[in-house]
Formats: C-alpha cells, structure tokens, sequence
C-alpha cells in the first residue's frame, strides 16, 4: 500500500501534484460539513449573494507549486506554514550554484502579503531557508525558486548554520541508503508559560512589514523502508516517520537529533496540520530513529564540510590556500575527500590560470 500510495514523488506538474495530494492531502481535501441543529438545511434558505456581494475574503492558494518544492503560506505572518519537498539522489547533484541566487520576493505573491529583504536587515535575523538551496543542486532554477522569501523565516543565526544546517545535510545523507525522503518544514509560533503561571503567544515580528520570527522551527521526515531481504512478502515496503521541533535559538553542539523529537500527533497539534490523511487512522509507522541512527554530523566533521565547501567556490590560488590554512588554524586534520577537492580545485584554477595567459599574449 504504501509504495502505491508513495509511488512518483515530487517532481514536477502532475507527478508533483499526485504525491503531495498521497501524503500531504489535509491541505486540499475539503472539510467536512458540520450540520448544527437549526442550521438551514438547503442553499436557496442561505442568501449566499447577500452573504458575500462584494466577494469572499481570500487567503491565497492553499497549495503553491514549484519547481522542486511546494508550500503553503502565511499571507498574515509572511512566512510558509509548511514547505514540502521530495528528496532523492538525483536532485541533490549537479552544477547549480547558491552564489547564483538571489533572496527575493515571490513573483506569485503579491508584495503587500510578502516579506522584502529590507525587513531582515540589521534585524539580528537571518533568512533561513525551509527548503534548502543545497537540496536543488541538479537545477539553477529550482536553487533560485528557493531563495524566494515565501520559502524563508526569520531564523536565528546559530541555528541556521549549525543544528539546523545538520539536521538539513542528515536528510540529504537519507538518500544514500533509502531512495525516497520526503520532507516536511515550517515555523511554529508556541506558548510560553510566564510568570503569572499563564500562556501567552508572544513573538517579535521584524521589519516594516512586520514579518513573524517563529519560536520553534520543525521537520516531519518521512523515509519508504524496502522489504527485509528475508521477507518473501509482496509489497511489504513500510514507511519510517520523524518529527522533530527545534526551538529557534542557539542550540549546543552535544545536543542529539532525539532530544527534539516528538509524536507525529503532538505536531499535529501545534501546528494546526493533519498529515497522512490518506493513509488512514489505522496506518502503522516505524520511527524514523529506530530504522535509522539519527545521527547528526559531529562538529568537528561539520567544519571540515565547511571548509570543503569554500574550497569548492574557490576561484583563485590565495583564496584556496586561505580556505586551506583554516584546517591549521582550527586544528583539523583533513579527510581524503578533502585532501582530494583541493588537488581537484588547485589543477581546475591554474588551468583556468593559464588559459587566461595564454589568451593575453595572442
């Protein structure tokens, strides 16, 4: 069952629609109609003109598609509610660069419902990405969609390039041992309790269009777990499922992936989302930190990723070399990736190098 129901994925057009319709479909399946005692029972008995003249409010459209992600969005707070994406090998190789891309507004929003890059200045915030530019790599088009602001919040800094940054490249990892990932992020605005033992909502907002800073940020990861090779059972494929909240501050370096995770019904609840309508109440899943380690990537392996990365956008011979003193300087001794990307960039620069010389002397 749940390799029909997950079957395709979330590419584009009608692939995309078909799988987010299988596993997020409490966004576009229609509520149910209450009846309450001495409501009227047939439209004619509703002057429904009368009711809504001048049109019906409108909060935009529940769903709004992209190239390599879908979401929903908060035209009130201008920040998505949830942002969607399908994970597989594919998607995360190729020649797309972040430094291509632009943070902008959405074309498909209208500016008065949108956030503007003026409102995170000097806001002590940074533009934290739901769905991350490093999930797009097989497409320039779909890393620049990402960078659209209806895919970012207000997210502390710390966070962004550290815990939360792990917990992105950990779902990438998922690819090289299962084929689907699907995964889902978003803002949470949650209670606090103060101090006259009362909850309160309270969060900042920033900026002149007032965008809201959420306190907790979360990722619902789901992964489709292939048959044991011993189980001669047809179709036997089940699904694994992580949810996980994380407070929107600095987060230690110690603290374990597990330490934030949550039932899927408390997600539920705080977000105001039912997820895997489709399935049925009686759906079984696996936990995700069961099927797999949820492990996260140490810090110090997280630094040399760092690193590698700057050595990969390096483009001339002082800046790979000052990339390659900061494993000195932090006292990191280099893997054979690493070791290996820096012979790859240093040979691919001074090839560039000469071919500039060669050409100015002609």
């Amino acid at each position: 069952m749940a390799a029909r129901l997950f079957s395709g994925g979330f590419a584009t057009g009608a692939a995309t629609s078909f799988a987010l319709y299988s596993i997020f479909a409490y966004v576009v399946k229609p509520e149910p109609e209450y009846k309450k005692e001495g409501a009227p029972q047939k439209l004619k008995d509703v002057k429904l003109k009368d009711l809504l003249k001048y049109g019906v409010p409108e909060k935009g459209p529940d769903v709004r598609y992209y190239s390599n992600h879908a979401l929903s969005y908060d035209q009130a707070k201008k920040i998505p509610l949830w942002v969607a994406e399908h994970l597989t090998q594919n998607e995360l190789k190729g020649p797309a660069n972040r430094k291509h891309s632009n943070f902008k507004m959405d074309p498909n929003i209208n500016s008065m419902f949108s956030s503007h890059n003026s409102d995170y200045l000097r806001s002590g915030w940074s533009r934290g990405h739901m769905a991350p530019a490093g999930d797009n790599k097989h497409s320039q088009a779909a890393m620049d969609e990402s960078f659209y602001l209806s895919n970012i919040v207000p997210q502390d800094l710390d966070n962004n390039r550290d815990f939360w940054n792990r917990l992105e490249i950990y779902c990438r990892d998922l690819t090289k041992t299962y084929k689907d990932v699907w995964v889902l992020s978003g803002p949470l605005i949650l209670p606090n309790i103060e101090e006259d033992g009362k909850k309160y909502v309270k969060y900042q907002v920033i900026g002149k269009n007032n965008v809201a800073v959420p306190t907790h940020l979360y990722k619902l990861i789901t992964i489709a777990v292939p048959p044991d090779e011993n189980n001669n059972q047809e179709n036997a494929e089940t699904l694994a499922v992580g949810a996980f909240i994380v407070p929107n501050k600095p987060i230690h370096s110690n603290r374990r992936l597990q330490d934030f995770q949550v039932p899927v019904k408390n997600l539920s609840e705080s977000s105001g989302l039912g997820f895997f309508s489709e399935l049925g109440s009686d759906a079984k899943f696996q936990n995700l930190c069961d099927v797999d380690s949820c492990n996260l990537m140490s810090q110090e392996k997280m630094e040399l990723y760092f690193i590698g990365r700057r050595l990969e956008n390096a483009t001339t011979i002082h800046r790979l070399e000052e990339s390659w003193k900061e494993l000195e300087k932090r006292k990191l001794k280099p893997d054979e990736y690493l070791k290996e990307a820096y012979k790859r960039k240093r040979t691919e620069i001074e090839e560039k190098d000469k071919q500039k010389e060669a050409h100015s002397e002609l």
